[in-house]
């Protein structure tokens, strides 16, 4: 399928929105403060939030670059504000009044009329008409001055952001007190206009046709966006079908204070009051634009939040930390308070999602043991180790990457049942608190559970207890391998987890993604996007793209299937008539050439490499092969689809005719991951930068491969153009290839004269024929 990494809007459909629209404010909070930030109506935004300790603070935040949207929805960048005005009605609770010290506050941030980088601190009380919790606040920016008298005038010509600040009662500056109990604030400003300069902004508002994947989202990364602006996007990105939701570890939870931590564990009320705030409204507009959601959870909690007791832990005591920064825990499936906290968390989800009157669909996400990189599982928490000291089973388990016996077989096994009981509880939790009925589907991710260096992880982590019919759906992902170009163990964990769970393929899903460093976004999105691609080719009836925000940064467009198959537009046959010695080859480059005032040329090669024109028609050299020339341009017809030919001055990886040998080309150097190397053939000194010709078109039965100099025959399968190892070569390693080749051609014209005549008296017709670039 087509794609497009789209970095800035070129032409594309525009609309306008009113400068402060409330969809694309954010609010931003220190941990373990939680706040939202919701458009309840028209013209209104509503921030909740709640705080735990004398300096949490919030900001509203408008932005004058939109670094949040597509490309191609964002609206412009305006940092003029110049005689331009901001009005609304500001009301609010539980948070410092207007009238107060530390009083909500305007912070503007630009440069000061020199240039020099300024802030501006602007007492929103001083441009109020009303109460301090309920008043009308103006502010025109041209007039507009900071300090709390009002005597440090705004520059408004060249402002990057600004914020509003809420703090609570008894807010000590840099304070990580904790206040005497949790305080639940809230300020809402509505009626928000603009009047004057740029009192509208230009805003992307492509509505790109609907295609056949999903999308999927988290809160952790949401949660100081609208939800609005969440569906908006996804909507108009041709995103259709369920949308997966990851509630995430660190923004939802209910916390408590407990000797200066703050931890989860609410069985009552488990969800905290702003999540709760944004998830009703998110899930509401996603019912309204007819995009269900998936709401996923898994077994992480960010480690400062998770109960020391909860917790996974290696035989060495130490906990099990992810990657992240900062790090999360991750719960044990033998703990039961730490797996009914869990349950809770899922039924409240599930409370409101039947609230917004959607279907339930839930997804396990990822659940686990966590295995260190050194190979030793996180299977020893006070909760585990109990159980294994009551049923006699051996606690001593080396790394995973050693020689396993049957004890510690054993182990795995059990550790393995346990978490599938875990699930079956947590899925028995969602199908319990449901009114009607309720989808679940468990989400694996193959890299990890099927790591090759770890074979007997599967009975820790891909247990036997979630085999079809455990679950409704199962869900894979795989985009370690998926990015690292590793599709030899990508595509042989199908066939494992097929042969494992039995899950037939109209019970999967596929996830493919994700870009994490905004550099690898040029490499990563093509693989990611054939990755869906085979999915559908597979067979996978529903595929998602892991996540907006990503999505989002990189500016990623999926474009649909056509309404009708494309035509054929190659035919993997070979040309039916030998070349004789009076056909012509002629390679060509394009290079521009420039001759300056003073004679010297510039030259700018536009090609890597040369396109092939051939004239078979020397060749034909009978009225029969004539014949056999008409009908196989009939049969292709015309120009319009393609065919192998023979180059007869150069066929071959051993110099341009000689017989292939299995070191010819250097393909390329194993990294330890990566297992396709595509096919090559180098021309003029290795050394000197050679042109190099991607082959796509080899002979199979011709093809050999050495790895290290040393032929291999097996471990390996041609996938067009392209040699896919079984197994990753070893970082290093010299992949090495040789082979008989074909350029694949078109012909020419749509047209081909031939003259009986001319022909009986042995003038040769002309038959241009011209080599079709391929997708490398």
């Amino acid at each position: 399928m087509a794609y497009w990494l789209a970095r800035a809007r070129d032409g594309q459909e525009t609309d306008s929105i009113a400068r402060f629209d409330p969809r694309f404010w954010t609010v931003n909070f220190p941990r373990p403060m939680l706040a939202c930030i919701t458009t309840p109506a028209p013209g209104t935004l509503r921030v909740e939030a709640t705080f735990r300790r004398e300096g949490d603070l919030a900001g509203i935040i408008w932005a004058s670059e939109d670094t949040l949207d597509h490309p191609l929805l964002a609206y412009d960048t305006v940092r003029d504000y110049a005689h331009s005005t901001l009005s609304f009605r500001w009301r609010s609770g539980g948070v410092v009044a207007l009238d107060a010290v530390d009083g909500p506050t305007l912070t503007i941030e630009g440069r000061d009329a020199t240039g020099n980088p300024r802030n501006w601190f602007v007492r929103l009380w001083n441009y109020a008409a009303g109460s301090p919790e309920d008043a009308v606040v103006t502010l025109p920016f041209s007039a507009l001055a900071g300090g709390w008298a009002g005597d440090d005038p705004v520059h408004p010509a060249e402002i990057d952001r600004m914020f509003v600040s809420l703090v609570p009662p008894g807010y000590v500056e840099d304070s990580e007190a904790p206040l005497a109990a949790p305080i639940e604030g809230w300020a809402e400003m509505s009626g928000i206009a603009a009047d004057g300069a740029h009192a509208c902004l230009p805003i992307g508002d492509v509505h790109l046709p609907p295609h056949d994947t999903g999308c999927a989202t988290g809160y952790d990364d949401a949660a100081g966006q609208a939800p609005a602006r969440l569906v908006r996007q996804i909507e108009a990105l041709g995103y259709r079908g369920k949308v997966i939701h990851y509630v995430g570890m660190s923004h939802y939870p209910r916390l408590a204070e407990s000797g200066g931590a703050y931890l989860a564990g609410d069985l009552t009320a488990p969800i905290a009051g702003p999540a709760e705030s944004w998830h009703r409204e998110y899930f509401a507009a996603l019912g309204e634009a007819g995009l269900p959601p998936i709401v996923s959870l898994s077994y992480e909690l960010l480690a400062d939040y998770c109960p020391a007791g909860w917790q996974q832990f290696a035989l060495d005591g130490t906990p099990a930390r992810t990657g992240w920064v900062p790090p999360s825990a991750l719960i044990s499936p033998a703990n039961q308070q730490a797996m009914g906290w869990l349950q809770a968390v899922a039924a409240r989800f599930v409370t409101l999602v039947e609230e917004a009157a959607l279907p339930v669909a839930f997804q396990i996400g990822e659940p686990w043991w966590w295995v260190r990189a050194d190979g030793h599982a996180c299977v020893y928490d006070q909760a585990a180790l109990d159980l294994y000291s009551a049923e006699g089973i051996m606690v001593s388990l080396p790394s995973l990457q050693a020689t396993l016996y049957a004890p510690h077989l054993a182990l795995l096994d059990r550790a393995g049942e346990l978490l599938a009981q875990s699930t079956a509880a947590l899925g028995q939790a969602v199908r319990d608190v449901a009114n009607g009925p309720a989808e679940l589907l468990l989400l694996a991710f193959t890299p990890s559970v099927l790591d090759a260096s770890m074979p007997e992880q599967k009975r820790l982590n891909l247990p036997t207890g979630w085999a079809h019919p455990a679950f409704d759906r199962l869900q894979v992902e795989d985009y370690d391998w998926l990015t690292a170009g590793a599709d030899g163990p990508r595509r042989a964990a199908y066939a494992e987890v097929d042969a494992r769970l039995g899950y037939p393929l109209e019970r999967q899903d596929y996830l493919a993604g994700f870009v994490l460093d905004p550099d690898d976004a040029d490499a990563f999105w093509p693989r990611i996007d054939a990755a869906l691609d085979e999915a559908l080719e597979r067979g996978v009836p529903s595929r998602f793209v892991w996540a907006l925000p990503q999505i989002a940064r990189d500016g990623y467009v999926r474009l649909p299937q056509p309404m009708e198959p494309e035509m054929r537009d190659f035919d993997d046959v070979s040309y039916p008539l030998a070349l004789g010695r009076d056909a012509t080859v002629s390679p060509e480059f394009s290079t521009t050439i420039a001759i300056t005032a003073s004679g010297h040329e510039r030259r700018n090669a536009l090609w890597s490499d040369a396109l092939l024109h051939f004239d078979v028609g020397p060749g034909i050299r009978s009225e029969d092969e004539l014949g056999t020339l008409l009908a196989f341009f009939r049969a292709r017809h015309g120009p319009a689809r393609g065919f192998r030919l023979r180059d007869p001055l150069d066929f071959s990886s051993n110099g341009m005719t000689d017989t292939p040998t299995a070191v010819d080309q250097l393909l390329g150097t194993g990294d330890g991951s990566a297992t396709g190397f595509a096919l090559i053939k180098q021309y003029g000194d290795p050394a000197n930068e050679p042109q190099l010709r991607r082959i796509t078109r080899p002979d199979p039965a011709s093809l050999r491969v050495s790895v290290d100099g040393v032929e291999t025959s097996d471990g390996w399968t041609l996938d067009g153009g392209t040699v896919v190892f079984d197994d990753a070569p070893a970082d290093g390693a010299e992949i090495r290839a040789g082979f008989v080749f074909d350029v694949p051609v078109r012909f020419a014209d749509d047209r081909l004269d031939i003259a009986g005549a001319a022909f009986a008296a042995g003038e040769a017709p002309s038959v241009g024929v011209v080599e079709i670039r391929e997708a490398a």
